[in-house]
């Protein structure tokens, strides 16, 4: 079973594609609504303003990062909701979050430097990762795939412009920088997201706003360093979004899985750990989550050759206290396979240990 980090952490929500319509009518009708005194006022000030200077070398290499990069960044349509996507390949292949595609199968994809819209269909989605592809019906000439940074080169402090369709407003940038790396984040159960938890995420100062999930995540080399994917709540401001608190699946993480999804239309190795159980909530005497109750156990898998049988309650992982199986989630995300690993659990009343070389998710 897959794991992540406890969810000690901030709240997290990946912006659901079903209410990014509607949020983009809003956008659009302020707009309208205000538009005479503000250009107005923003004429005024620009009027009196000196003019910018000519040799801003840190506003250049944002034009050209933006001017080579944001062609390859695409407004998904599926059903009544919209997303963002990046060009994978020249063969019409478009990589996204599976929480973007939802359940549907058929789409409609306008690129950055058109207003005609591509029908695609779907090639393959993996929730676990929040990952998709999605291949346009007729591929167009011109088509830009994006270039993708080595992730192991992400460091923090580095600047980043995030790009994709936020409420509806196609190619829209925001930027900012690398403010962590190697985050793992869980998202909430919805319609369009099983709730997956995610290690090693790109943390970000740059505005992401739902629609932006799926777009790009840009370094000033021209390179995708991640998929816009997630931002922070906070809970003291009713679960409003978080400023600067954004999440980004890391370049490696999408090149891998997109590949096997064109390839095979499935996941055959998620480069993530897994532990070869399946498990249930366990609750102690006073109805307190108290562990994760193993229901089954995989055959010739990393529990199954520990030891470990149904029945058994995992209560650690190394030095991390499991007390539900989202717990067990989050603690296993946070690791890699063949990672060796101490498990504590209980069997009839009493407490054991097991060491266990973790296999593959």
């Amino acid at each position: 079973m897959p794991a992540g980090p406890r969810p000690t952490g901030p709240k997290l929500w990946a912006g659901p594609a079903a209410l990014l319509a509607a949020a983009a009518l809003l956008v659009s009708g302020c707009s309208s609504s205000g538009s005479g005194s503000s250009s107005t006022a923003a004429a005024s000030s620009s009027s009196s303003a000196p003019a910018p200077a000519g040799d801003n070398q840190l506003e250049q290499d944002y034009q050209q990062v933006i001017a080579q990069v944001l062609p390859s960044v695409v407004q998904i349509t599926a059903g009544d909701g919209l997303g963002s996507g990046i060009v994978f390949d020249d063969k019409g292949d478009i990589v996204t979050n599976a929480h973007v595609v939802g359940s549907a199968t058929t789409f409609t994809v306008t690129l950055a430097n058109s207003t005609k819209p591509l029908d695609a269909t779907l090639v393959g989605s993996y929730p676990e990762s929040d990952l998709a592809v999605i291949r346009l019906s007729s591929v167009p000439g011109g088509l830009k795939p994006a270039t993708f940074a080595d992730s192991s080169k992400v460091a923090v402090g580095q600047i980043t412009l995030a790009m994709g369709s936020p409420l509806g407003l196609s190619s829209s940038v925001t930027q900012g920088i690398v403010s962590a790396v190697g985050r793992t984040v869980s998202e909430p159960q919805s319609a369009g997201s099983p709730g997956a938890t995610i290690g090693n995420m790109v943390q970000t100062s740059a505005a992401i706003n739902p629609g932006n999930s799926g777009g790009a995540l840009v370094n000033l080399s021209s390179q995708v360093i991640g998929i816009n994917t997630l931002t922070a709540v906070d809970p003291e401001l009713n679960g409003s979004a978080a400023p600067g608190i954004g999440f980004a699946i890391p370049a490696a993480t999408v090149t891998s899985i997109a590949n096997q999804l064109i390839k095979d239309g499935k996941v055959t190795n998620s480069g993530r750990a897994g532990l070869g159980v399946t498990v249930r909530p366990y609750f102690d005497s006073n109805f307190q989550p108290a562990g994760a109750a193993v229901v089954s156990v995989v055959g010739g898998g990393p529990a199954a050759s520990a030891g470990l049988q149904a029945g058994d309650v995992i209560t650690k992982v190394n030095d991390t206290a499991i007390t539900s199986p989202s717990a067990l989630t989050t603690a296993l995300a946070a690791l890699s396979p063949g990672d060796k690993v101490t498990v504590g659990y209980q069997r009839d009343g009493q407490a054991k240990t097991a060491e266990v070389t973790l296999g593959t998710l």
